[in-house]
Parts: C-alpha cells; sequence; structure tokens
C-alpha cells in the first residue's frame, strides 16, 4: 500500500488509521468524484435513505460516515434534527466549509460519542463496508437508536441481472479508477473502494447480520438493479 500523501490507500483489513487517512486525501473533491463516478445517481440514492428513514420534524437522527455531510443536510430536509459522525477529519474540514450549518463531529462507527438510546432514528451510507469490524458497526448502531428506532443502511451491494453485473464489476475493476484519475484528488483510493464494494456481502447476507445484530424486521430494497441496497431495520 502506498503511503504518500496524494497516494494512499486503505488496504482491505480495513485499520481505521488506514480508511481515515484514505479519505482525508480524498476529501477536497470527493462529493464531485463520486456524482461522477455515480452518473448522478448518487443525489437519488440520498433522497430513497431519507425516505426509507421515515423520519418526522423533532426526531433525532444520526449520519455514520458522514464524511462531508452531504448525506446529512439530505436527512435535514425532513425536518428532524440530522447530526453527522465521520472518522475523517479532513472530511469534517471539507464539510463545514461547504456547509457550515450542518452539525458534524469525529466519531468512530465502533464507538459513537453518544448515550444509549440517544436516536430515533440512524443511518450508514457507504460507510458500512469501511469499517473494521461490521457486526460490532451494526451493535453500536443499535445501542444509540431508541427501542423502537429505525436503522436504514445505504450500501452497494450486488445488481441482481446476472448480465449487467459482469458489465458493473467490469466498470468497477477497469474503468471506475480510469475515471477517478480524472476527477479524484487521490485516485489510488478508489482502487480500494472498488476492491471493497466486489469483496461486499450481498443483499440477503447483509441481512443476516443485521439481524443477528439487534435489529429486528429487517427487509430490503434495491436500487438502480441493485447497484445499490437500502436494508431497513427497527431497534429490538
Amino acid at each position: 500500500m502506498s503511503r504518500t500523501p496524494q497516494g494512499q490507500r486503505a488496504s482491505l483489513d480495513k485499520q481505521p488509521h488506514e480508511v481515515a487517512a484514505m479519505f482525508d486525501g480524498v476529501a477536497a473533491r470527493y462529493d464531485l468524484t463520486n456524482t461522477v463516478l455515480s452518473f448522478g445517481q448518487d443525489r437519488s440514492w440520498r433522497r430513497a435513505t431519507r425516505a426509507a428513514l421515515g423520519l418526522r420534524p423533532g426526531e433525532r437522527v444520526l449520519d455514520v460516515g458522514a464524511g462531508t455531510g452531504v448525506s446529512t443536510e439530505e436527512l435535514a430536509h425532513s425536518g428532524a434534527y440530522a447530526v453527522g459522525a465521520d472518522l475523517s477529519l479532513g472530511m469534517l474540514h471539507a464539510g463545514k466549509r461547504t456547509r457550515p450549518q450542518v452539525p458534524l463531529l469525529a466519531g468512530d462507527a465502533l464507538k459513537l460519542p453518544f448515550a444509549d438510546a440517544s436516536f430515533d432514528a440512524v443511518t450508514i451510507s457507504f460507510a458500512l463496508r469501511n469499517v473494521n469490524d461490521t457486526d460490532a458497526a451494526l451493535r453500536e448502531l443499535a445501542r444509540v437508536t431508541r427501542p423502537g428506532g429505525r436503522l436504514v443502511v445505504c450500501e452497494f451491494s450486488t445488481p441482481v441481472n446476472p448480465a449487467f453485473r459482469t458489465v458493473y464489476l467490469s466498470y468497477l475493476m477497469r474503468s471506475l479508477p480510469a475515471v477517478a484519475r480524472a476527477v479524484s484528488s487521490n485516485p489510488d483510493a478508489y482502487v480500494y473502494l472498488a476492491e471493497s464494494i466486489r469483496a461486499w456481502p450481498d443483499q440477503a447476507a447483509l441481512a443476516a447480520r443485521i439481524g443477528a445484530a439487534g435489529w429486528g424486521r429487517v427487509a430490503w430494497r434495491n436500487l438502480t438493479g441493485g447497484v445499490v441496497a437500502l436494508h431497513r431495520a427497527i431497534r429490538d
């Protein structure tokens, strides 16, 4: 793994300091890069996440892995009080510059700086696969959610159509890094991101892990043919 400031990417064992450093390196152009690489679909995925949470004015929602706060800002459109947490200080600083009105703070998904049952809803978008211990993170999300509260995980997943899946995996491993070189401040990081998507569990496997971590009524919905899946659950 390269450790130069502009060429760092985490290994798939996902050590927190490596992941944080990698995202520090892409923070400056992260939102733009995501929009380009997703062909603009990232906006609709954020709206779908907000809708799946069913937020109401006055509720409290935690956005883990919030990065620059673009997802947190979307959640706040519901009228709920939305706060974002992220491990990468570089991402948080970029978010503070562009979205000073969005509450953002440093926080590790494995040890969130909140009391038990602090939130009506929690969500994590495109960040759960970057956590060193997925099951522990799901339990920690349950800890800070009140009984009966909601979880939505928005994450890359497995396309359901075999032909489309083949094309998609080719894009991930070949085209995505090439596009990232044109628009990202740290294209090497996107090689890791492609690898981590390919190694991630499919929809049913992730649902089983969510259910084993203290969440009930687990269900999922595919977006963009399964490129992304929304997993929704209720705190037992």
